[in-house]
């Protein structure tokens, strides 16, 4: 990978650690995440996810056309834009944060549904990124509907 590679597609280097890498680089995203929501708005958040998607896409399709790997475990740029959209769909405040990261990775994992579909099935960089993007839409909704429960109980 060259150091752009590393610094982008792998997460400033989180899919480079040697266990679970996709858990790292969703870290990272949680964390970049959760610093962006301190001071901007959740619709910064969400153009800075559309413009990550478009550019990580292609340079995904460039690099499995150089390299001849198809969704490499190093490449967690697609965790982070994932999280980045359960951190929209959920409000981003830090329990809801923290429970989009633990949906994020149940259904990052799981891929059920159209998730999995979407990863057996897309080529590319959209195979790549479509599955976490999924996961991170469902991920921020169940985030969204557990914080509404917990409130209208009187837990929160």
């Amino acid at each position: 990978m060259t150091f752009y590679e590393k610094l982008f597609l792998a997460g400033l280097g989180s899919g480079l650690l040697p266990k679970a890498p996709g858990t790292w680089g969703s870290l990272v995203g949680l964390g970049l995440g959760s610093a962006i929501l301190l001071y901007l708005p959740i619709s910064t958040l969400f153009l800075l996810t559309i413009l990550v998607t478009i550019v990580g896409v292609r340079n995904i399709d460039l690099y499995e056309a150089r390299t001849g790997i198809h969704d490499d475990k190093r490449i967690v740029i697609d965790e982070i834009a994932g999280i980045w959209l359960a951190l929209c769909f959920s409000g981003g405040a830090p329990a809801a944060a923290l429970l989009s990261f633990a949906f994020f990775r149940l259904y990052d994992i799981w891929k059920p549904s159209i998730i999995g579909k979407i990863d057996r099935e897309a080529p590319g960089g959209w195979g790549v990124m479509g599955d976490d993007l999924i996961a991170g839409v469902a991920a921020g909704l169940s985030s969204a509907l557990v914080m509404v429960a917990v409130e209208r109980m009187g837990l929160g």
